[in-house]
């Protein structure tokens, strides 16, 4: 079949919705470029409301008040003058009490007379009344004693909360923002994993939809030709006339080519009903729940999809076992391989020769599955950082540094464990490790 033949609108319907998934693609990155610069704001500001904190807790000044049985005051410290805006002779012989919120007065007197009467201290919060209202004051009380151990009052060292509870109330604010932040992230990470997972796709269905669309097409255009031809047949024609409509029409090359647009068309739906099947496969048990799969056959699928979706030349090999049972969850499992192999990729990038290796065994009771590449490798200061969040070594709008850290924390929920084996290589090698599942 030449491309004479084919729809001239079929490349284009390709091209558009490649052009949209890549569109959307550009969109997501954009997002994502957009949050972490939110986040690195967020960060930098909780820095410094933390340094702002730690030197409020190091210039913090207690209150001190000296103060008889009955709770007047004797003395009092300059910091507790200050915030009431009075110097120590106005306080002297005044009730402590005085200045303390009338909603915490009784409370305040019963820990003056609990530590009197004990002998011990009591801790108690109230407000104090200064010049810019109530404040919080945890105050620390202590008895006095004379020489024979007879409490003649009480010692009051107050510790100022106001300040404090409004850098913690600041702090937890900045931290759910923080986290909102950092959820909106893993979002976006797992959008990315999709704009990937479409990008394959779209270029994966439209070749062989547009093989079934202009060979279907062609016999289209074939049967109107027969018709043309039976028509003549139905009226009546001569035997010389049907033979030169015959040779006109070109019937009989036209036969034979009928029979191979029927097949390209057949061959085109069986490799849509593939794709569809991998599909599904790859979003099976979306719910969730743990149940018992095939993690070689989970790493076949994830690789062919990645392989799908890159341009370049990719050669993966698998050796070892050809199942491995194992309990989870596997459309959870499908990610994290898909992100180890896409890294993979990622590092290979601009290479002649780009090999992935992926090798299934089992170790007692664990499914151990390794994936080694043929790239750079990983050096130790990186190695030491690689599963923490946010950490990436890719080009900002590349990555969020997030794909790792997420898929050691799906391993770990997993019972499982992932981590990064050195001197395997002189690319990164990848070790999985998951319960094993029992034998069917």
């Amino acid at each position: 079949m030449s491309t004479a033949d084919m729809d001239p609108q079929i490349g284009g319907l390709g091209d558009q919705a490649w052009a949209d998934v890549l569109e959307a693609m550009d969109r997501t990155y954009a997002e994502l470029v957009d949050y972490q610069e939110q986040l690195e704001t967020r960060n930098a500001e909780l820095t410094t409301l933390r340094n702002f904190l730690s030197s409020i807790m190091v210039s913090i000044s207690d209150y001190l008040v000296v103060a008889d049985r009955e709770g007047h005051i004797a003395d009092a410290s300059g910091s507790f003058c200050a915030v009431l805006g009075l110097e120590v002779e106005d306080l002297s012989g005044r009730a402590i009490r005085d200045f303390v919120a009338e909603d915490h007065r009784a409370q305040l007197m019963q820990a003056v007379r609990e530590a009197i009467a004990s002998r011990a201290e009591v801790t108690v919060a109230v407000d104090v009344i200064g010049l810019h209202g109530r404040d919080p004051v945890e105050f620390r009380i202590a008895p006095r004693l004379d020489r024979r151990r007879k409490a003649t009052g009480v010692v009051l060292t107050g510790r100022p909360l106001g300040e404090l509870m409004r850098a913690y109330a600041e702090l937890n604010r900045s931290h759910e923002e923080l986290k909102a932040a950092q959820g909106q992230l893993v979002r976006n990470e797992k959008l990315a994993s999709l704009g990937r997972l479409l990008a394959g796709v779209a270029h994966e269905l439209n070749n062989p939809i547009s093989f079934v669309y202009a060979n279907t097409h062609t016999l289209e255009k074939y049967l109107g030709r027969f018709e043309s031809y039976f028509d003549r047949v139905q009226a009546g024609a001569s035997r010389e006339e049907l033979v030169a409509l015959r040779q006109e029409l070109k019937l009989d090359r036209n036969l034979k080519n009928f029979g191979q647009a029927i097949k390209g068309a057949r061959d085109g739906a069986e490799r849509v009903r593939d794709i569809v099947e991998d599909l599904r496969r790859l979003s099976a048990d979306g719910s969730g729940e743990v149940t018992r799969f095939d993690l070689a056959e989970i790493a076949r699928v994830a690789a062919n999809w990645i392989e799908r979706g890159t341009k370049a030349a990719l050669d993966i090999t698998y050796s070892g076992e050809d199942r491995l049972e194992v309990m989870g969850r596997p459309g959870h499992i499908q990610q994290v391989l898909m992100n180890l192999i896409q890294n993979a990729v990622d590092a290979m990038d601009g290479q002649d020769t780009r090999t992935i290796c992926i090798h299934c065994s089992y170790d007692g009771d664990c499914a151990v599955l390794e994936l080694c590449d043929s790239g750079p490798g990983i050096d130790d200061d990186t190695a030491r950082a690689i599963f923490d969040p946010f950490f990436t070594t890719k080009d900002v709008g590349k990555g969020t540094g997030l794909g790792l850290s997420i898929s050691y924390k799906i391993i770990e929920e997993h019972g499982g464990k992932l981590e990064l084996l050195t001197k395997r290589g002189p690319g990164a090698c990848f070790q999985i490790r998951l319960p094993r599942g029992e034998a069917r």
